[in-house]
């Protein structure tokens, strides 16, 4: 999805978006019952938890540095290849509920989009992105996280939430 603004190549390097600490296991992607099962067959011990639609995975165990890799990332990368969850298909864009309105953001650790201008940023999401961000979280609402702050709002839903 974001491959005309994000190189697949700066992904495959960094990785941080598939490593939590205690702080930010509220971060992990939220699966569908499909992809929880293709981790499943590869990964048969990996716990999930049910949020609404779809499962977030169990954190059982953090490393000696206190992380937390998720299970579908490998040595080789992530075993989902192109069936990852949105979540993971928007990365570094995030959708957050901010007082009753949903808004699309952008988390600071991704040095690549990050330091970018926002106008660049912002102009990716208008030419059609957002409008599937929005239109994905209408059919599944479990991946709309609540504000957290110090993610800077890019953009925010012109309808309000009920």
């Amino acid at each position: 999805m974001l491959k005309k603004i994000l190189k697949g190549s700066s992904c495959a390097e960094c990785r941080l978006c598939c490593i939590f600490d205690r702080y930010d296991v509220w971060e992990t992607p939220v699966f569908t019952p499909e992809i929880r099962d293709k981790i499943l067959e590869v990964k048969p011990a990996t716990k999930f938890i049910s949020k609404d639609n779809g499962y977030i995975f169990k954190v059982e165990e953090f490393s000696d540095e206190g992380l937390f890799s998720c299970p579908a990332l490998t040595e080789n990368g992530c075993i989902l290849s192109d069936s990852k969850p949105f979540d993971c298909r928007i990365w570094p864009y995030r959708i957050m509920n901010i007082s009753g309105r949903r808004a699309i953001t952008i988390a600071s650790i991704c040095d690549e989009l990050y330091n970018r201008p926002l106008s660049q940023l912002v102009d990716f999401l208008k030419e059609g992105l957002a409008d599937e961000i929005f239109r994905y979280a209408d059919s599944h609402p479990e991946i709309v996280k609540p504000y957290y702050e110090g993610y800077p709002v890019l953009m925010f839903e012109t309808k309000k939430l009920d």
